[in-house]
């Protein structure tokens, strides 16, 4: 569990990117983060690990408490996994290489210049063979398709064998069939490992299908907190202001991921 108190984040410039919120984020809930750009979705998502340090208040996590000193942040950071948008993996390097980084955390600096224990190659494996790529373990990233990259992207994560899990815009670059199937693939990993699963979505139908909670953002503040069925058309015009009807169709009738 993750607990936000009084946490915002004012940039060099003056703009509030977070205005002052409390929030907790509770393991086994797969949680989206819904706004417009600019809303302070990734700010708020990557204040969750102090990828963002911020401005004013704090954080407290389960077994650790307030995160008050480098100790505490980097056993943090230890067991909080992150997906990101553009991947960012070594393409020239295979899968499984990609994949092994996300065993480092666990080990020193000396020791991680050194070939892995075999503990950690059976984890990467493992986690590779969970997203369905382990025929992909010796390929190249650069030889693999969008929807596979991301997938090597989570297997990282996977293999920090995090407690909490964060994916910012985790199927922008995807087409439609394989954002649905990264995201499943996501939403069943919640539920098997009980994370706590906090994602960052542009797409309003992604998250209605998917999410348990879905907290919305507007001008840096949390305008809605609840569940998908709880979302209407007036708050969806609160979360992103100007609001086409196509939107709001989409977010009153989308079927739900569990229903389906």
């Amino acid at each position: 569990m993750i607990e936000l108190h009084g946490l915002s984040k004012i940039y060099c410039n003056g703009l509030q990117a977070l205005a002052p919120t409390d929030l907790t984020f509770n393991a086994k809930e797969f949680c989206v983060l819904l706004g417009s750009s600019g809303a302070g979705k990734s700010t708020l998502l990557r204040s969750l690990n102090l990828l963002n340090t911020s401005s004013h208040g704090y954080i407290k996590v389960s077994g650790l408490g307030i995160l008050d000193n480098k100790s505490k942040l980097s056993a943090h950071r230890r067991r909080t996994g992150f997906i990101f948008q553009q991947h960012q993996l070594i393409e020239h390097r295979t899968a499984l290489q990609n994949v092994l980084l996300g065993r480092l955390c666990h080990h020193s600096f000396w020791r991680g210049l050194y070939p892995l224990p075999k503990r950690d190659l059976h984890i990467a494996l493992s986690c590779l063979e969970r997203v369905g790529i382990l025929d992909k373990a010796l390929s190249k990233v650069s030889q693999l398709s969008g929807g596979q990259q991301q997938r090597v992207g989570i297997a990282r994560a996977l293999a920090q064998e995090p407690a909490i899990l964060l994916a910012d815009e985790p199927v922008a670059s995807l087409d439609p069939a394989s954002s649905h199937s990264v995201l499943s693939l996501l939403h069943d990993i919640c539920r098997e490992k009980n994370l706590c699963l906090v994602v960052s979505l542009h797409q309003m139908e992604l998250a209605v299908t998917f999410a348990d909670r879905i907290i919305g953002l507007a001008a840096g503040q949390v305008v809605f907190d609840g569940s998908p069925q709880q979302l209407n058309a007036s708050q969806v015009q609160t979360i992103y202001g100007n609001t086409t009807g196509r939107l709001i169709e989409q977010t009153t009738q989308a079927p739900t991921h569990m229903a389906a």
